[in-house]
């Protein structure tokens, strides 16, 4: 359960929960080992089985999602998709969504006891997208939070391209702080600090390094698919599913979409016309959603856990 030290990874929760106004509820660190050897992290948040279920997105962690969690006050599991955070990283480069979907489908049957408040912004959307459709018997609700199959969210925006291209390590982690705030990345230095701590690692030799697999592999994630070292030409990174998966989910699907984000009113109308039945709620936030709007998203997912199944 929760360990308050300056080492801990929860170390910021109890601020961030005083800030909040809320009580810090019991959240552990779970591993769950899959049948190719590989690892599956996760938090899991409060004391009983979770009712909700995170997933956050590319180059992302499951602590992206703190403070939502904290205003939530649901059990939740948050986890760490395979190449980020504390997952294992793919040899074979493979993160598109449902190739991420099954290691989540591991993750439900094992953590969770009732059909899940499945909610994923970007690349976690198109993951719970996928789950939902492969195994509508663990989804209550699909929320997807500023995606749709019809976004190439993959290139990110030109100073996330070129932030990433660069180096890969660092001698200390503020002088990673001080890149990414000089890029425009992160809001405060404290906030900055906070992200930076989530999203590396301190290496055997000293370096700080990024914890994601998609910092070490820059020129294939951000380059243009069609040039010789892009997405398309070398591996499956970041593939998107179409839109199949969201016609096939038999749960009822809310997306959030982001004023300030990458999702446009056209999308969301291309959404509604070919799932009539979802809804799209707008949001005054950009991308990370989670981030910058967290108690409005936190009030929209806690409304979909306490309505009727």
């Amino acid at each position: 359960m929760v360990v308050a030290t300056e080492t801990s990874e929860f170390s910021y929760l109890p601020q961030q929960a005083q800030v909040l106004n809320v009580p810090v509820p019991p959240v552990e660190r779970v591993t769950v080992r899959l049948a190719d050897g590989r690892e599956l992290s996760a938090l899991r948040f409060g004391d009983e089985p979770p009712v909700v279920t995170l997933l956050h997105g590319a180059g992302l962690n499951a602590h992206a999602w703190d403070t939502t969690a904290l205003l939530l006050q649901q059990p939740a599991l948050v986890i760490d998709l395979a190449g980020h955070g504390d997952s294992s990283w793919r040899d074979d480069l493979d993160y598109s969504a449902r190739t991420l979907a099954a290691d989540v489908i591991v993750a439900l049957e094992k953590w969770t006891v009732e059909p899940q408040i499945l909610v994923g912004q970007s690349l976690g959307g198109l993951t719970a997208a996928a789950v939902a459709s492969a195994r509508p018997d663990l989804v209550r609700e699909l929320i997807t939070v500023d995606i749709t199959p019809g976004i190439d969210s993959s290139g990110g925006p030109a100073a996330l391209r070129e932030f990433y291209a660069g180096p890969t390590d660092f001698a200390s982690r503020d002088d990673l702080v001080d890149r990414a705030m000089s890029f425009g990345l992160g809001g405060s230095r404290a906030d900055t600090e906070r992200g930076v701590f989530f999203n590396s690692r301190i290496r055997a030799d000293g370096r700080v390094e990024w914890k994601h697999h998609f910092a070490h592999l820059a020129a294939q994630v951000f380059a243009p698919a069609d040039s010789p070292a892009g997405v398309g030409a070398t591996a499956p990174i970041l593939r998107t599913t179409g839109w199949d998966d969201l016609a096939g989910t038999q749960a009822p699907i809310t997306l959030v979409r982001a004023t300030s984000g990458f999702v446009s009113e056209a999308d969301g109308d291309e959404l509604l016309r070919r799932v009539p039945t979802a809804r799209v709620v707008a949001m005054d936030a950009s991308h990370n959603v989670q981030e910058t709007a967290p108690r409005e998203l936190a009030d929209l997912i806690r409304a979909a856990a306490h309505s009727p199944a």
